[in-house]
């Protein structure tokens, strides 16, 4: 991943792209995969970095979704239980098993649950993760210390998938290259170019540098999310919107918050979601809300709402109650769901079924979806554009792809650097002189920061501290004590100069601010 070959790759060549992919999120990244191991000329586009806006924002969970099949979307849990046994089988190293405990705290709580659950892992099949089961009152006490005893009858243990999304996407990107693809971040799409009516390929703009491009392609695939109607409207400007964005907060905690390796789900809060308290990186993720979204941006916030409302639901299940002066970070993720057939549904129930949308003009765009399922979402859409393009059919091959770094971690609960895989000895034996540590708490060294430049395609000093590394998203303040360090030993790989490295101080200072919790 070396953004200079990109666009010199651009520059250069004067045959039109097979398939252009907008859009560097979950599903852009995974159709950029599914396209150039197919064999097509394929090139992917972001305008800012990969996973800024929603994939790196996620609840780190890979599931089936419990609470679909509580909706009685038996479809949907089908299919995103194959789905997170693909993810599992393909990226052990950025995946793994996640045991949750559902608390019980009335008498019939454990029989219902339980019976739901086998149903559960009977779904799953042979891509189970672990077998549902009911414990006493004592033995939750035991697995779950932190949690409120009173009225607590026992608990309901099941297994599903944990990941670090934004690493997952970059490992994505370095798959795409070694079948042959190119993803380019900062590259922003500025409109479709026309011919006969039909869309002939992307208008593009450097956002370094300032240049422009007119890329052809014979199919243009719109993979935005929560952004897909801007590029639907370049092609229709009168189209409606197909999106109905929904926001969900996450907030972090210290690790006393939630002693030993289980997470809790919450199956029932006061607006009938599900919430999660789950370990991460030696930290708690508590989330997450349901919010509909009218204004949206690349960089959403919590809003003061939200963080009341996680912070309550997790007092009621903790004995260590979470106050606001506890959170290490706060951040928001934004979900492009399908705009429903009619008015009046709340987010907990518009679907989260993908659906892939074809303009007269020969567009494809995806609509909605989950991480989990990125992969179908990614197949189905390629389907679509080797009919549009008139491309040589070939088969999907990604059900058995290993995705890059692809290996099976030695430790229990990942390491912070297991997600390189099998390069994690080559980051860990980088020497970088007269630096050892940049954070002991985070477990973050020099040789990661120069690592994201030379082979991640990492511009920016957000993005190696928020999703090359994720110390923005574990820990806001302490992410801005290493700034100054990581600026400066990424200004050193870019060719950048003390101007540079202090306008990115600045510039990461002002973000800081949306993940800090005011007391």
């Amino acid at each position: 991943m070396n953004r200079e070959s990109v666009i010199d790759e651009l520059r250069s060549s004067d045959q039109p792209w097979d398939i252009i992919i907008i859009g560097g999120g979950a599903t852009g990244m995974g159709t950029a995969l599914d396209a150039a191991s197919r064999g097509y000329r394929t090139l992917l586009i972001e305008q800012h970095d990969f996973g800024k806006g929603t994939s790196s924002r996620s609840t780190k969970l890979v599931h089936g979704g419990v609470r679909y099949l509580r909706q009685g979307d038996v479809s949907m849990v089908f299919e995103a239980l194959k789905e997170r046994g693909l993810m599992m089988q393909n990226a052990p190293h950025l995946v793994r098993n996640q045991s949750f405990i559902i608390p019980a705290y009335d008498w019939w709580e454990g029989p219902f649950y339980t019976i739901g659950l086998k149903v559960y892992d009977v779904m799953a099949g042979k891509m189970g993760f672990g077998p549902s089961y009911h414990i006493s009152r004592e033995e939750t006490i035991k697995a779950l210390p932190n949690i409120e005893t009173r009225g607590l009858k026992g608990g309901i243990i099941y297994h599903d998938g944990q990941f670090d999304d934004a690493r997952m996407l970059i490992s994505l990107g370095q798959t795409t290259r070694k079948y042959g693809g190119y993803v380019i971040n900062y590259l922003k799409a500025t409109g479709l170019i026309k011919e006969k009516n039909l869309v002939a390929g992307v208008e593009a703009r450097d956002e370094e540098s300032g240049e422009e491009f007119l890329i052809r392609a014979k199919v243009v695939i719109n993979a935005t999310g929560v952004f897909a109607d801007t590029i639907l409207k370049m092609d229709t400007p009168e189209a409606g919107d197909m999106i109905r964005p929904s926001q969900g907060i996450h907030l972090v905690l210290g690790e006393e918050y939630l002693k030993g390796s289980h997470a809790i789900m919450v199956p029932h809060t006061s607006d009938g979601r599900v919430m999660f308290a789950v370990p991460w990186y030696n930290r708690v993720v508590l989330g997450t809300t349901d919010t509909l979204i009218d204004k949206f941006s690349l960089e959403p916030e919590p809003l003061e709402s939200e963080i009341d409302f996680v912070l309550e639901t997790a007092g009621q299940y903790l004995v260590k109650k979470p106050e606001r002066k506890d959170v290490l970070s706060a951040f928001a993720g934004l979900r492009p769901l399908a705009a429903p057939d009619s008015e009046g549904k709340s987010t907990k129930e518009i679907s989260r079924h993908h659906k892939i949308l074809v303009s007269v003009t020969g567009l494809i765009s995806v609509i909605g979806g989950k991480w989990t399922t990125y992969r179908k979402m990614a197949e189905d859409a390629l389907n679509y554009a080797i009919m549009v393009g008139e491309l040589p059919e070939k088969p999907c091959i990604t059900h058995d792809i290993k995705i890059h770094g692809y290996a099976i971690p030695n430790e229990d609960h990942i390491n912070p650097m297991s997600v390189y895989g099998t390069e994690r000895q080559e980051v860990e034996s980088m020497e970088v002189a007269g630096q050892n540590i940049l954070s002991e708490s985070l477990q973050i060294y020099p040789s990661q920061i120069i690592w994201a430049a030379r082979k991640e395609m990492a511009r920016s000093l957000e993005d190696v501290l928020a999703r090359r590394t994720r110390a923005l998203f574990l820990d806001a303040r302490e992410s801005m004590k290493i700034a100054p360090q990581a600026a400066s030993l990424l200004a050193g790989e870019l060719g950048k100069d003390k101007e540079w490295i202090n306008a990115e101080l600045d510039n990461y200072e002002k973000l800081l601010k949306n993940y800090l919790v005011d007391n």
